[in-house]
């Protein structure tokens, strides 16, 4: 049984929470390997429509944990890179995640746990949360976790909030367009199941593949290649399975098989 991650199974959602609320879920390198794993994991079963993430205790995750940055503090160049490469790893598992990723954010999301809120999908945060990239408080850098928070906020505020160090709450996090959602603390689930129940609504593989066409498009110029990469996609799922069964479906006025009783 998992020490750092609660792992439910309910239906076809996965619910993935931080379990170490004693150090307000704090990463290290068990909680590092164990979302690597989960990420890459959980879309090998094809029961699985989205995965919700989350933390246990009154934090989503306030970052590094000190017993981890003790150990770090005594590393050299070469350990310093490894420690970061299994970071990027993790982070890069859950951008690329097949399945859709909602974040459950409460409480304090600082550092790392910014990180880890910018590869979500969709992102919910219940009033009150209270973000913070600190690391340059510590003459450190939010290096590893920068690509994904400046694509999830954008470059403008990113140059604040980086080099400010200051927190911001949950409401400048949806002004910004980083939060998606905002929840009454005790609403914030009924939140998320909404949104959980709209994507489980949609055909399964078109979520994974509309997923990955936002990844593969942004930034892109429009090129001819461009174009006929998008005829191409789209395509291939109008003649397959999935896709004929959708549009029959709408024209013969019935749900499709993917939400049938």
């Amino acid at each position: 049984m998992s020490r750092t991650l609660d792992i439910r199974i309910e239906g076809p959602v996965a619910r993935v929470f931080l379990n170490r609320p004693e150090v307000r879920n704090a990463f290290n390198d068990g909680v590092i390997a164990e979302l690597t794993e989960a990420f890459a994991g959980l879309p090998r079963d094809p029961a699985l429509r989205a995965i919700v993430l989350g933390g246990h205790g009154k934090a989503f995750c306030a970052g590094a944990d000190l017993n981890w940055m003790r150990a770090m503090a005594g590393y050299g160049w070469d350990d310093n890179r490894a420690d970061a490469e299994r970071l990027a790893a993790m982070l890069w598992a859950g951008y690329r995640c097949e399945l859709p990723v909602v974040g459950r954010i409460h409480g304090d999301c600082y550092a790392g746990g910014v990180g880890l809120a910018a590869i979500c999908d969709v992102l919910v945060a219940a009033d009150g949360v209270q973000f913070c990239l600190s690391e340059a408080r510590l003459g450190l850098l939010p290096a590893t976790i920068g690509p994904y928070v400046v694509r999830a906020m954008g470059e403008q505020a990113a140059r604040r909030w980086f080099v400010t160090a200051e927190r911001f709450d949950a409401a400048e996090a949806r002004r910004i367009g980083f939060v998606h959602e905002l929840a009454a603390a005790e609403a914030i689930d009924d939140v998320v199941d909404g949104i959980v129940a709209a994507l489980v609504g949609n055909g399964p593989a078109a979520v994974r593949a509309c997923k990955r066409l936002v990844q593969d498009l942004a930034g892109r110029e429009i090129t001819p290649e461009l174009r006929a990469d998008t005829a191409r996609r789209i395509a291939d799922v109008r003649a397959g399975d999935e896709g004929r069964e959708g549009v029959q479906a709408f024209l013969g006025k019935r749900e499709p098989a993917w939400r049938a009783p």
